[in-house]
């Protein structure tokens, strides 16, 4: 089994562990790269007063009207097999979700709604990734759409975001283009971006899909983070340059902009010739998502902006604290990211961002993402959520300061 670097932090069994066992699992899974993201997640986990913002999510549960309208639905006996494809409802909802907020006509046929955005990826890249095909993924990126890729037997070929103090994140589109060859079948980016925040301008956004028409490749954009920019409504998307039969496929979730993180529920947008492929590749993995939950995704799209708004603001205020806090520490360099809850940043003297996470969960019980985790250009680098309360982020800053000056 795939072994990390950081040897120190317990890792899941492997096969030598158990010396009197057989066992035969797929060549693939044996060779997967390690996720050391998760691991030391899994890590901080041990401790029992560990404050954790390392994950995803912030401190809000799923507000109240879309909690009722899936239990609503539930009562009322929606509890039977749904469409592979999603449930009419939302499909229609998440068509009129892109006509009000990006005045876009997505057809029912080209959406399929899925048991989270990392099902949605799944699916995009079973359906046209053989084995030894390429794809190229700007990184940083969640590790979790690495690993898809390797699943599906294809190879990673990272281009990483360039950072710079004047501008910050910035995608050089002539390295990501030289990095294509007559193996790559894909190209996957996510924008706004996870980790960093950088949101991927309307005009480069034009210029790749224009690149991937004339090469017959595709894309996958995960625009799973659309809805928390800070200066706009929304982010600029791969399907508002699009046409309707491109190689395109488009990853969302309910979990980020709704605080739907354990619902697991998602879409993906696609051209229509792909409907019966993506639902019969479902078909054999889960069939789609519970109907009820789905209709807790019709009602939070019908009904929240205003939620989004108040998120936004949490966030927005949540940053100003994070920037201050960091710029009096005199150790922390960031820029302001453009979008999502996310601080991505370097300490000076603190090379080893796997040594520095380790050390926070040990001495002060915090446990961060190190940014190793996201992609071969950011070791030096650490991720922050800062979706939590008021509260909970001084406490975490607190925390940092205290071992920082240790």
């Amino acid at each position: 089994m795939p072994r990390s670097t950081f040897e120190t932090i317990p890792m899941k069994h492997t096969l030598e562990a158990h010396p009197m066992t057989d066992f035969q699992f797929r060549t693939v899974i044996q060779k997967l790269s390690p996720n050391q993201g998760a691991e030391m997640l899994w890590y901080g986990r041990k401790r029992p007063d560990i404050l954790s913002l390392a994950q995803g999510e912030g401190s809000l549960a799923t507000p109240d009207f879309i909690t009722h309208a899936a239990l609503k639905s539930a009562e009322q006996g929606r509890t039977f097999y749904a469409p592979v494809q999603g449930v009419p409802e939302l499909r229609q909802e998440i068509s009129n979700y892109y006509s009000r907020i990006m005045n876009l006509n997505i057809p029912t046929n080209r959406i399929f709604v899925t048991g989270s955005g990392t099902t949605a990826m799944h699916l995009a890249l079973t359906s046209i990734l053989d084995e030894g095909d390429e794809v190229v993924a700007v990184t940083p990126i969640w590790k979790n759409l690495l690993g898809a890729v390797e699943l599906a037997q294809a190879k990673v070929v990272q281009v990483g975001l360039q950072h710079t103090e004047d501008r910050g994140w910035t995608l050089d589109l002539d390295q990501l283009f030289s990095a294509v060859t007559h193996k790559t079948k894909a190209m996957l980016i996510v924008t706004p971006s996870n980790p960093t925040g950088w949101v991927m301008k309307r005009e480069d956004i034009k210029s790749v899909m224009d690149f991937a028409r004339e090469r017959g490749i595709w894309i996958i954009a995960d625009e799973v983070y659309h809805r928390t920019v800070f200066d706009q409504t929304r982010s600029p998307s791969f399907l508002e340059v699009a046409e309707p039969e491109d190689k395109l496929y488009v990853i969302n979730s309910f979990s980020k902009s709704y605080a739907m993180t354990g619902w697991r529920l998602g879409w993906l947008v696609g051209p229509s010739a792909a409907e019966t492929v993506i639902r019969d590749i479902a078909l054999y993995d889960n069939m789609g998502p519970p109907t009820f939950t789905q209709l807790g995704g019709v009602e939070a799209l019908r009904n929240g902006e205003d939620f989004i708004e108040s998120q936004r603001q949490i966030w927005a205020a949540n940053l100003d604290l994070v920037m201050d806090r960091f710029q009096k520490n005199g150790r922390i360099r960031m820029i302001r990211p453009e979008a999502t809850f996310y601080a991505f940043f370097q300490v000076d003297g603190e090379p080893n961002c796997l040594t520095l996470t380790k050390r926070l969960i040990d001495e002060q019980a915090l446990s961060l993402a190190p940014g190793c985790a996201f992609g071969k250009c950011c070791s030096g680098w650490i991720r922050m959520c800062f979706a939590a309360s008021e509260s909970k982020m001084t406490d975490a800053l607190d925390r940092l300061d205290r071992a920082l000056r240790a």
